[in-house]
């Protein structure tokens, strides 16, 4: 084949550009993001059961669903929490890879079987199933320079005029604010209202009356009376739009001529539907909601089409009013792609430079310049026809190939350049001969390097998803090389390169070549002597395996490598029962110590919620961080200093600064994720000391930092039950005993109003003053149906005559896991410690310390690494299994395969030593560099290998020609080493955003190339000399 294309350059260059054509065309419909679809789906089941108890929703809604969640494919696991208000949420979670509308659909099913078992009032609400996706996008939020706009107005603003076209914008899954848009808030005053004999359902049934929209009807339409010759439509006064409209509502009409109005007795003003947040930037009030992407959404795209929306939207907002990104995601993935794209041209220029320094040859040099843009670009036409994207992990697989890639055309142009010089052949002829002598070894190392990854694409799940992406751009990137490397770079070799002519080299290259004399004639003269010496050095190696073995299974695991993505998070909780007043207090707190550490940029505060829950007495923290060239702490290195300033600073409450996830969508912060389970029915109790006891546990080592319970606490709860005899006697029923103190201390919706051209809602509660404590029961009356005052109208019956009242705790949610009760444990791995030891650590308090009866279960990415670090042993053996046979078939030989795997312990333990001390982890990073050391370290020994098969076949003893083998390809190891390892130099010395996951891929195969480089030149004689005599060397008449 290669002779077919030295004589048709032009052919070569044709399928080279048509390659070229193809991978930029391909570039154009990659999508871009920071990583692949990691995360599994989710569909979530949401059921309401109003009025019930969080424990009676538990019993009669959620454990009866989750009954059923049986038999439905890919389920991984499910979790739920039911809420004191009757809210019962479910979680599933699937397998990567899992269809979500299969997975909403076979849920919905089983949802259905469960529905004739479920109380009425919760099948009168619905029941919604639906994909879910927990990752929250981005929070945009509006701020106003004008003193006459609040936070209220801005909220309104965004409610009525952004949510619904941000909503509509192609992959946005939903939109949370954090506020509520205007309603009209009518204020009871339960005193006045006692004066004048009315209740809060006379209010309701006035309100319901009299602010309606009437439609009359037209006149003079058909059928008309003849010769009739006009029409017009009748139009009633509508829904009120003004709180004196309200107040003008008639209660009761007096005999004399006078009415009780609603203004006798309340007060009515625009004001939020709802109070439940506040949100603060910097210090200062705004309006703010957050945005979550469909299941598979391209997240980068979205961002951009909801700023582009954004920007169309504030040409209609009040002068004064700006919007901005208190929270982006995507600015990481931008930056962090950004930087690889810039690895990527680095390494280039490095392995260009390498190129250059050992061929000293410019025309040679620029030929594999020339053909690994080309290999580069046909790796982006299989990733554009495997459905992949343009992320860290596919680029990651780029910069590993360059290095990779430039090996075919190096082995090719070194071997031709070598003959040209040596034997004085024509570019032409040296192209041929060097091509028969150099094709059996390009086709062997591309087989194998392909078959390494094999395994690797065929993982499934998160783990495989990582191993795939990587491993497949890789593959694609090799076989592109590797036709390259027999097609185009022979024919550029055979019509560019020119016999080179006696001149003086500059004195860089006489300084190197120099240098790399000595180095070949040191090696030379001692692999003579480590050959006939091969038991010794035998049993060196046999060393090697034992302490490559140990360290390997000393180095701590994790899943991803914990990255600096610019922004920290910190949820705050006050004790169970404090306001909101109270928590804006401390938020202020808060904003003063944040804002004097100059690696925090900006601020962002939401009050009465967190990732934790819900209330009055919790609250959360975006920070985002300053530009990663701006500061010299790292977010890891800031967690632990902001946690100390804001516990020395703040008492009144609990406050822990954490990382985001690595890979959205697993999880909703950093570290690790335990789910601790009564699996013997032991109670809430129990359970609720059992988690006492693993905190206390964990805050005594030395491994675990920030362990805690990821919901609220139990809060105090007014519990008050009616006197049904004596309520009975006074001419109360229960449901108006009820209704009574529900209408007065809850937000209760009665009616519609019209304003601003948008229908918003009439809320009707209590003053504050008659709200604040237990006598408010005092002040709430209802009238009876029996007891008459002198005027003969319904005597008025304070509520607080009929019921008892107690103060009691209880928890906001009830947690389940698989179907057990459960509480969520979150925490992180103290500073040098890896997410692998703070596992193990939880998993030995929870086996050791509590009591029988309680399990555990691992949830989000702590999931993900456990399934990561129990595949990986089967992975490594897959991948040696695979080149093995790979080889046994090149070679049809059992016994080369086994020479040239031999320096696989070599590549581990330098792959080991590095990052062990680099103090980084055995992650899925790792792991993938491991597979790709253990192919390329294979490549050098059948560089070896092959050539020594060679020369015995043309009558050379065994000793002649692996130490034959070893002078002539020293050189070309060298070479595609150093270009490799220099490639892949810009990953383990980068900054920046996603600087972890470069170091964690660099570090590793670094070592690795190092190790089985320098040593594997010495041993990978020794291993061929060594195996070829057990088996008996039949090419070998000499020994």
């Amino acid at each position: 084949m290669s002779n077919f294309f030295i004589d048709r350059p032009i052919f070569a260059w044709v399928i080279a550009i048509l390659i070229t054509l193809g991978g930029i065309l391909a570039i154009n419909n990659l999508g871009v993001q920071s990583y692949p679809n990691i995360a599994p789906p989710q569909v979530s089941i949401v059921a309401h059961y109003p009025g019930a108890s969080s424990s009676t929703a538990e019993g009669s809604v959620t454990e009866v669903i989750e009954q059923q969640l049986t038999g439905i494919d890919n389920l991984l696991y499910f979790n739920s929490s039911t809420s004191s208000s009757g809210r019962v949420a479910i979680t599933l979670t699937f397998k990567p890879g899992t269809d979500p509308d299969i997975a909403a659909m076979q849920t919905q099913n089983q949802v259905t079987r469960a529905e004739p078992r479920l109380p009425p009032a919760v099948l009168a609400q619905g029941i919604v199933v639906a994909k879910a996706n927990p990752d929250t996008l981005m929070a945009i939020a509006l701020s106003s320079s004008n003193p006459t706009i609040d936070r209220n107005r801005l909220n309104d603003i965004i409610a009525s005029q952004v949510l619904n076209p941000i909503s509509r914008i192609s992959g946005v899954g939903a939109t949370n604010q954090f506020g509520a848009e205007y309603a009209m808030r009518i204020w009871l005053n339960p005193e006045k209202m006692h004066g004048y004999g009315i209740s809060a359902s006379d209010v309701i049934n006035a309100l319901q009356a009299q602010n309606i929209q009437v439609a009359a009807g037209t006149l003079g339409a058909d059928p008309a009376v003849k010769g009739w010759g006009f029409t017009a439509n009748v139009a009633g006064e509508g829904l009120f739009s003004t709180p004196k409209q309200f107040l003008g509502i008639i209660l009761r009409a007096n005999p004399n001529g006078t009415a009780v109005t609603l203004g006798d007795i309340a007060t009515a003003d625009f004001g939020p539907q709802g109070y439940g947040f506040d949100t603060i930037y910097d210090g200062k009030p705004i309006g703010a909601f957050a945005i979550q992407t469909l299941p598979g959404a391209n997240g980068l795209a979205v961002a951009e089409a909801v700023r582009a929306e954004m920007t169309k939207l504030q040409v209609g907002f009040p002068e004064g009013v700006t919007w901005s990104v208190p929270y982006d995601t995507t600015t990481f993935i931008t930056i962090s792609i950004q930087d690889v794209l810039i690895t990527l041209v680095e390494a280039l220029v490095l392995v260009f430079l390498v190129m250059l320094v050992f061929l000293q040859n410019f025309r040679a040099t620029i030929i594999p310049a020339i053909v690994i843009p080309v290999a580069l670009l046909g790796a982006f036409i299989g990733m554009d026809a495997l459905g992949f994207t343009v992320n860290q992990l596919s680029l990651f697989g780029m910069v590993m190939a360059i290095g990779i890639v430039v090996d075919d055309a190096i082995v090719v142009i070194e071997n031709i350049e070598r003959i040209m010089t040596e034997q004085g052949l024509s570019p032409k002829e040296a192209a041929r001969k060097g091509m028969r002598e150099i094709s059996g070894a390009v086709v062997a190392i591309t087989a194998v390097l392909l078959a390494v990854f094999v395994p690797s694409a065929l993982q499934s799940g998160s783990t495989g998803i990582i191993y795939r992406q990587f491993a497949l751009t890789i593959a694609v990137s090799m076989f592109f090389s590797a036709f390259l490397a027999l097609t185009f770079t022979p024919a550029l070799c055979a019509a560019y390169l020119k016999p080179e002519h006696e001149r003086k080299k500059n004195i860089l290259f006489r300084k190197f070549n120099d240098l790399f004399n000595w180095t070949h004639n040191t090696y030379t003269s001692h692999i003579g002597h480590a050959v006939r010496h091969a038991p010794r050095w035998m049993m060196v190696f046999v060393v090697v395996v034992v302490a490559s073995g140990f360290l390997y299974v000393k180095l701590p695991g994790s899943f991803l490598p914990q990255e600096d993505q610019g922004y920290l998070l910190a949820m705050v909780q006050l004790p169970p029962g404090a306001t909101k007043q109270r928590s804006e207090e401390v938020m202020d707190k808060v904003w003063g110590t944040l804002r004097k550490n100059p690696e925090i940029e900006h601020v962002m505060q939401i009050v009465g919620f967190s990732f934790v829950g819900s209330g009055e007495n919790n609250g959360m923290v975006f920070m985002q961080l300053t530009d990663w060239s701006k500061r010299k702490l790292s977010a890891e290195q800031l967690i632990p200093k902001l946690n100390a300033q804001l516990h020395k600073s703040i008492r009144d409450a609990s406050i822990v600064v954490v990382n985001l996830p690595t890979v959205h969508g697993l999880g909703q912060f950093g570290g690790f994720d335990m789910y601790l389970e009564d699996t013997a029915g032991l109670g809430r109790v129990a359970l609720t000391e059992a988690l006492h006891t693993v905190q206390a546990k964990a805050k005594g080592g030395k491994v675990l930092v920030n362990v805690r319970a990821n919901q609220l606490p139990p809060a105090p709860q007014l519990k008050f039950s009616i006197d049904r005899v004596q309520a009975a006697s006074m001419g109360l029923s229960a449901t108006d005993v009820a209704n009574a103190a529900s209408l007065m201390l809850a937000p209760t919706q009665v009616g519609q109003m019209f304003a601003e051209g948008r229908v918003k809602f009439v809320m009707l509660q209590a003053e504050a003053p008659y709200r604040m404590s237990r006598s408010a029961f005092n002040d709430f009356y209802t009238p009876s149906s029996t007891r008459k005052n002198a005027d003969g109208t319904p005597a008025m019956i304070p509520i607080s005559s009929v019921i008892k009242s107690h103060w009691t705790l209880v928890s906001p949610t009830l947690v389940r896991f698989n179907g057990n009760p459960a509480v969520e444990v979150v925490g992180d791995a103290a500073p040098g410690y890896a997410s692998g030891e703070a596992m193990a650590a939880m998993q030995d308090i929870v086996t050791h310390d509590v009591p029988r009866g309680f399990g555990y279960d691992w949830a989000g990415e702590s999931f993900q690494e456990m399934a990561s670090s129990s595949g990986a042993p089967m992975l490594m053996a897959l991948s040696i299994l695979v080149v093995f046979l790979a080889l046994a078939a090149l070679y049809e030989s059992w016994s080369v395969p086994i020479a040239v795997l031999l320096i696989v312990p070599l590549a581990l333990l330098g792959t080991v030593l590095f990052t062990m001390g680099r103090g980084l982890s055995n992650d899925v990073f790792f792991k993938i560099g491991l597979v790709t050391v253990i192919g390329l370290a294979a490549k050098n020994a059948i560089l070896i290998i092959e050539y020594a098969v060679a020369a015995q076949k043309e009558g050379r003893t065994l000793r002649e020609a692996v130490l034959t083998a070893a002078r002539l390809r020293f050189r070309p190891i060298l070479m595609t080493s150093f270009a490799f390892i220099l490639g892949v130099f810009p990953l383990f010395i980068s900054t920046g955003a996603g600087a972890n996951a470069r170091h964690a891929i660099g570090t590793g195969v670094i070592g690795g190339m190092l190790f089985a480089t320098i040593f594997g030149l010495l041993l990978i004689p020794v291993f061929y000399v060594i195996v070829r005599r057990i088996v008996g060397d039949k090419l070998d008449g000499k020994g």
